[in-house]
């Protein structure tokens, strides 16, 4: 089943655009708050195939997750009553009790911790909203982990591009799905 192809294109259709700096920004926010394809996706190429914007790409998408994810926390503080019915009835009710946990574990680390990594940030923004998490050291932690994942895909797409973006196209579907699969191993592991 081939899921990750579709969005994948159609984000590669946007860099060709004029205003793909738009489209990459408006991503980010998004995928801070709801949007299921990571930044990278789109961030990677465009870093690729225009390095001395690199270091532009990488912070003003930083700047623009942290804001999407002020979004989600402002969404968790006055709105959770609103969409908690909603969230209930579907899946994401466990994994929003288990962010909760971890937030009782690591306290606003994990708002880093899943900024950085493959977890669902977006989960976090909204539980640290509903927590009423310190906003400053949520945006700090937010900028610091952001900042540090999209730097290296930036950076990393700035020196080794052409090879990379390639590789990347040709196994999306592989990619894609051995990132769920690390997510599944990750939230299995912590509740097992």
């Amino acid at each position: 089943m081939k899921i990750f192809t579709g969005p994948y294109e159609m984000m590669m259709s946007w860099i060709g655009k004029r205003g793909a700096e738009k489209y990459l920004y408006g991503l980010t926010f998004c995928e801070s708050v709801f949007f299921p394809v990571p930044t990278d996706v789109m961030l990677a190429p465009m870093c690729a195939l225009d390095p001395p914007r690199t270091a532009r790409l990488v912070v003003l998408t930083t700047v623009f997750s942290a804001l999407g994810g002020v979004f989600g926390y402002v969404i968790g503080l006055f709105l959770f009553d609103q969409i908690e019915p909603w969230l209930r009835g579907t899946a994401y009710w466990d994994e929003y009790g288990g962010a909760v946990e971890m937030f009782g574990e690591y306290g606003i680390w994990i708002i880093f911790i899943a900024a950085l990594t493959p977890i669902p940030y977006k989960l976090f923004t909204i539980t640290a909203g509903v927590l009423g998490q310190n906003l400053a050291l949520f945006v700090l932690a937010t900028l610091a982990g952001r900042g540090v994942r999209f730097g290296i895909v930036g950076y990393s797409m700035k020196w080794f591009g052409p090879a990379l973006s390639g590789y990347i196209e040709k196994r999306i579907e592989v990619i894609g799905w051995a990132l769920v699969v690390l997510l599944a191993g990750v939230i299995l592991y912590r509740y097992l």
